[in-house]
């Protein structure tokens, strides 16, 4: 049996334990499930250890083949389906994933991209080397898998400033390990932040918050998945599932707010008891509107995938101190310092660092020079942003230390599109920045010195959308007129983006971007 999935199975055997609108499944039907693709896994020499990635769509086989994957003791590489197919070769050659689970949208993709890689597709028709996920299901015993299996590690792979994606393995307070399967369910039990109740997953499923969500099904959690986020959805799901918990992004709260008045008064959300949001700073009235609305249940957490959860704060003590993200979380120790490493006083602001008190270090995968960079002081590693903290010691955040964009929650450093940008023959130079967006909090712009023959910016746009994943290339492009770097040959974006900002605030600037 899979340990806890089975004691849920028994507790309520009619029990509905996953759906996304097309799919169903009651616990007897999930536990079985997982069992025989773990059971598959393991097999078939894909667990205890071996990686394997998890590459579709939001969807009630997309939790089932994370489950599986841990259960059979495999370390799951979540990969973003949206990724070009240059994009997804380097993660599974990094990682060297030795099993491809995914839907029938990707399977050509990843097929196309590593032959030496088993790929194992829901949806699909059998076809040279893809094989069908619902065949191997149909023809594996259901024997239950050991409970004395060790779970492994997530790997997640997030985009870096050299534009390409780096590997992290999940911290212990994200993934809490143990040595069996039976530990890792009690551990997941003796969480503070695991979902209690019915919970609802409106994020894209190759992210840690939404696989969070999954996790919390080992502990008699159902879930409830939203293939692709509408605000109204969203209540209609909360309303007829009587929804207990939920994580968001700020984007996601916009597009609530934006609802009619009388679209959002027609649904009941009096079953929610938690809204944890995460993934960018919130707008200080847009928490306010959601706070009046919900009531005070949100929950801000604040981290990174290499740290896990560093500070949290919720609505009553968000209100006392407003635009906080919190104050550090047992275990960890914040401090705000120079670029020489050195540690500031309370009110001034620098590079928010974090230090673990248990002795852990996050480190990179195949990339120990970017590890060692990672670092102040020895230990106190530079989580990106900068920031402040006041006397009682709440963190607040100001900028970013490096060019990061966070878009609708998700974080995209513009460097990979700025090197594609630059191999089109039409671009001399280019800076590619975040500017405010009303819904998506940033989008990225492209500033573009062109040669003698400039390209539209229409064609641009389409040119690095041809190579990289749509939402990592600029929405917008503008020509600038003359060189964007400084003397010593470095882009100052930010003050190409208050150039920008303050050439848009002018009535008469109406066209051509900053000059």
């Amino acid at each position: 049996m899979a340990y806890g999935l089975a004691a849920a199975a028994q507790r309520d055997p009619g029990g509905l334990a996953v759906t996304d609108g097309a799919t169903e499944w009651t616990w007897p039907q999930l536990n079985s499930l997982v069992d025989r693709l773990a059971g598959h896994l393991l097999a078939s020499g894909a667990g205890r250890g071996r990686r394997v990635a998890v590459m579709a769509e939001n969807s009630a086989h997309t939790a089932l083949a994370h489950l599986a994957a841990t259960f059979a003791g495999a370390s799951v590489v979540p990969v973003n389906f949206t990724l070009t197919a240059a994009e997804v070769r380097h993660i599974l050659a990094d990682s060297d994933a030795h099993t491809v689970l995914c839907s029938a949208r990707t399977a050509p993709v990843v097929r196309e991209v590593a032959r030496d890689v088993r790929v194992i597709a829901w949806g699909a028709a059998e076809s040279d080397g893809i094989e069908a996920l619902e065949t191997i299901l149909e023809t594996t015993p259901d024997v239950p898998v050991s409970e004395r299996i060790a779970p492994a590690a997530p790997l997640y792979y997030t985009s870096g400033t050299t534009g390409v994606p780096k590997g992290v393995r999940l911290p212990e307070q994200m993934f809490p390990g143990g040595d069996s399967m039976v530990e890792h369910v009690r551990r997941l039990e003796a969480s503070p932040v695991r979902p209690s109740g019915r919970h609802l997953i409106v994020g894209p499923m190759h992210h840690t918050g939404p696989i969070g969500g999954v996790r919390g099904l080992c502990v008699g959690a159902p879930l409830v998945i939203l293939p692709k986020f509408d605000a109204e959805v969203v209540l209609r799901l909360i309303d007829r599932h009587r929804v207990a918990s939920t994580m968001m992004v700020p984007t996601h709260f916009s597009r609530l707010l934006a609802l009619p008045a009388a679209t959002r008064a027609r649904y009941d959300l009096s079953s929610l008891t938690a809204v944890v949001h995460t993934g960018a700073a919130c707008p200080v009235h847009i928490k306010r509107a959601m706070i009046d609305w919900f009531g005070p249940i949100l929950r801000e957490a604040y981290g990174s995938t290499e740290v896990g959860t560093v500070t949290f704060i919720d609505s009553v003590e968000w209100l006392a101190h407003p635009g906080s993200v919190g104050r550090a979380l047992p275990g960890y120790e914040l401090t705000i310092r120079d670029a020489d490493g050195g540690v500031l006083a309370a009110g001034e602001q620098g590079l928010v660092c974090v230090r673990s008190t248990n002795g852990a270090q996050p480190s990179y995968h195949n990339d120990p020079d970017k590890t060692r960079r990672s670092y102040l002081d020895g230990d106190a590693f530079v989580i990106g942003e900068i920031g402040y903290l006041d006397a009682d010691g709440y963190l607040y955040l100001t900028d970013r230390a490096s060019d990061m964009v966070v878009s609708g929650g998700v974080n995209i450093y513009p460097a990979e599109s700025e090197a594609v940008l630059r191999t089109h023959p039409g671009v001399a130079d280019v800076a590619v920045l975040g500017i405010p967006h009303a819904d998506l909090g940033e989008q990225l712009l492209a500033l573009v010195v062109p040669t003698q023959n400039p390209p539209s910016p229409a064609e641009l746009v389409e040119f690095c959308r041809a190579r990289l994943a749509h939402y990592k290339c600029p929405a917008t492009v503008e020509f600038l007129a003359d060189d964007p770097r400084t003397i010593m040959g470095k882009l100052d974006k930010r003050r190409l983006r208050e150039r920008y900002l303050a050439a848009r605030r002018e009535p008469a600037a109406t066209s051509g971007g900053p000059s």
